[in-house]
């Protein structure tokens, strides 16, 4: 793995070496943020397709498979050519030093797909931060800010301030930035950055109104409009029937995911990989939309670093149940130390070995399940929903 090295040099020469910057005239939407940011990239890859444009998404992490990563036009890479692909970094890799990371590696695995399959418009999500993450790298012609929160913290700062500072190192000079609605804190960063980079910055505080959206919860109409702001000073041409259809078709896998008829349960069950308070804050938000004052049976893990008190704190309001288990990886939090940090008033919680003796139990009771606290649980749950083969991963 070779653990997280922030840093551009690394990246952008490891995509010299492997050929995958992407060629002139081919463009680039680069997005940062804590919240939202898979969920905006998703919209924007989806109208853009209904626009007619060939599309390279890269998001992280993945679910249940590495090749969700890298998509062109909706399509995941193909074994055949992550073997291919993986085979000839490695030849790259021995002789560099130092030593490239997963997460760079799968960069430019990407990236050189998505030149090979001649993508018009490539949206890079960033794994963690901005201003040093290995997708700043590849030069962008419009960055995209999604709300921030305290996520990440011992990577990048203790205060909203220092987080968005790191977030605004995405900006480039003279390029257009379109953000999300930010706290005065956050805002006021990102406009002096965008200020010393003479970079055009609009934030986008509206929600799209008057098209249907795939996707559940209010705060996905925000999305919505940054998605197509930022499609839009892309040069994708933006029309109102391609813009309803993409928006209307659009998925992404583990955010307020919604499964019916699952055997055994009495009632839907619920995917939302909310790993942070804010985005905690929003799924409890969108549960009551979506099911008034029905109580959930809650199947939850998270990892080490997070704001668990936090992100807890939310999702026991709606919890009828709460069901703990660890998660599959390294960095997994016990099934006790997950207890220290419900609120007083939480429901019991029961401990489990794993997600699927939880889930079995969470069936027990007869009420709707929702699946949340980390996206590993998450995959995990959609591996056993859909029938995948759950591949996990620490980065």
């Amino acid at each position: 793995m070779f653990g997280i090295k922030l840093g551009l040099e690394g990246p952008a020469r490891l995509l010299r070496e492997f050929l995958a910057f992407p060629e002139h005239g081919v463009r680039v939407i680069h997005v940062a943020g804590t919240n939202g940011k898979g969920s905006t990239c998703a919209m924007m890859d989806r109208v853009a397709r209904s626009s007619g444009l060939r599309t390279g998404l890269f998001t992280s992490p993945h679910l249940i498979d590495y090749r969700e990563r890298i998509q062109v036009s909706g399509v995941m890479i193909p074994e055949s050519e992550v073997a291919r692909g993986l085979t000839e970094l490695r030849e790259i890799c021995e002789r560099l030093d130092p030593h490239p990371t997963f997460f760079e590696i799968t960069l430019a695995l990407g990236m050189r797909w998505f030149r090979l399959q001649g993508c018009e418009l490539i949206i890079l999500e960033t794994g963690m931060g901005g201003r040093l993450d290995a997708t700043t790298a590849v030069p962008a012609d419009v960055c995209v800010i999604t709300p921030i929160g305290m996520d990440h913290t011992q990577w990048l700062g203790e205060t909203l301030g220092a987080i968005a500072g790191e977030k605004a190192g995405i900006l480039l000079e003279g390029k257009p930035a379109v953000s999300g609605p930010q706290a005065d804190e956050a805002r006021v960063v990102l406009e002096r950055e965008a200020n010393v980079r003479r970079a055009p910055l609009d934030f986008i505080e509206e929600p799209l109104r008057g098209y249907p959206i795939g996707l559940c919860g209010e705060h996905q109409a925000l999305n919505a409009a940054l998605a197509l702001a930022a499609l839009h000073r892309a040069g994708v041409s933006l029309r109102y029937e391609t813009v309803a259809d993409g928006l209307s078709k659009v998925e992404w896998p583990g955010r307020f995911e919604r499964f019916e008829g699952v055997k055994g349960a009495a009632g839907p069950v619920i995917l939302d990989g909310a790993h942070n308070p804010h985005a905690a804050r929003v799924l409890l938000k969108t549960w009551r939309e979506e099911f008034g004052d029905r109580k959930a049976a809650l199947v939850f893990s998270a990892v080490c670093s997070k704001d668990i008190a936090g992100i807890l704190e939310f999702l026991s309001e709606i919890a009828g149940s709460i069901h703990l288990c660890p998660v599959d990886t390294v960095r997994a939090v016990s099934t006790e130390e997950l207890a220290r940090f419900l609120p007083s008033g939480a429901v019991k919680p029961t401990f489990h070995g794993g997600f699927e003796e939880a889930f079995e139990e969470a069936l027990l009771t007869g009420s709707p399940i929702l699946v949340a606290g980390s996206l590993y649980l998450v995959g995990e749950a959609r591996a056993r929903l859909t029938g995948g083969d759950f591949q996990s991963c620490s980065q």
